[in-house]
């Protein structure tokens, strides 16, 4: 399912307003940086990285939770960001999900998100109360009144970070007393065109049943070729803006830098 010419648009002009906003509005906070400034010794080199920093900062993981929604707008019944799940965890289901974390932390159990999810599910959910923590999922969407929830994440993240994710997933399944889809997402493979590999060293996940990477999540939420199309489009944006970043970067090179 490609993208609609509605979509591409409407993610242009979310590119778009984030870049111009950070044109007009960016201004260098660091004016000290004496070591990278005596090693790389290239003002606008140094003004460059420090505006894609900040751009970086800003478009965060937000970016591509609002693309999401533009993109399951077409093939789903709902879509949200930042979406509370609400329900209730019992003590019985918390100390479920608390064995398998540390069976699979211990490699004592080889992750499957079908068993693990038939072992919460079968937990007693009597005298639940609600957990403010790891109530949000990033994004949500209904298809085929199917409920997916999604934890999109930084593509490197340490195994702390896998196993909160994974813990918020199970929790997810406790909240909601039913079999719905979870998922930790990546926005995209640091590692292309070799296979992601940071998860083997975890074994948290069960890839590719909870756990999307790059175009397999964007073709999951979007369709099938949406990844390419993605680029794309974010390709288009990019050129457009091309002159005015380099722009920015001259002027900002300008602003002297502290030398001690």
């Amino acid at each position: 399912m490609a993208l609609s010419e509605k979509q591409r648009e409407a993610i242009k002009s979310l590119l778009r307003k984030k870049i111009e906003s950070k044109l007009k509005k960016y201004g260098r906070e660091t004016i000290s940086m004496p070591f990278l400034a005596r090693l790389i010794q290239d003002n606008e080199k140094i003004a460059a990285y420090s505006f894609l920093h900040s751009l970086a900062t800003t478009l965060g993981m937000s970016i591509y939770e609002d693309v999401s929604i533009i993109l399951a707008s077409k093939n789903s019944d709902e879509c949200f960001r930042n979406y509370g799940v609400g329900g209730v965890i019992s003590k019985e289901q918390k100390s479920v999900i608390g064995k398998i974390i540390n069976e699979l932390r211990n490699k004592e159990r080889k992750a499957n998100i079908y068993e693990e999810v038939k072992q919460i599910l079968e937990a007693s959910a009597t005298n639940g109360k609600f957990q403010k923590s790891g109530n949000i999922a990033d994004f949500y969407m209904k298809r085929n009144n199917v409920e997916h929830f999604f934890e999109i994440k930084t593509v490197k993240p340490n195994i702390d970070i896998f196993e909160k994710s994974k813990t918020k997933l199970l929790e997810w399944i406790a909240r909601k007393r039913a079999s719905v889809k979870v998922f930790l997402a990546f926005p995209y493979n640091p590692y292309h065109p070799e296979p992601y590999s940071r998860f083997t060293e975890t074994g948290m996940m069960d890839y590719p049943n909870d756990f999307l990477i790059g175009k397999e999540y964007w073709d999951f939420i979007g369709g099938k070729n949406t990844f390419p199309e993605l680029l794309k489009t974010f390709d288009i944006v990019g050129k457009e803006f091309k002159e005015q970043l380099s722009g920015k970067f001259k002027q900002i090179a300008k602003e002297k830098i502290s030398s001690y």
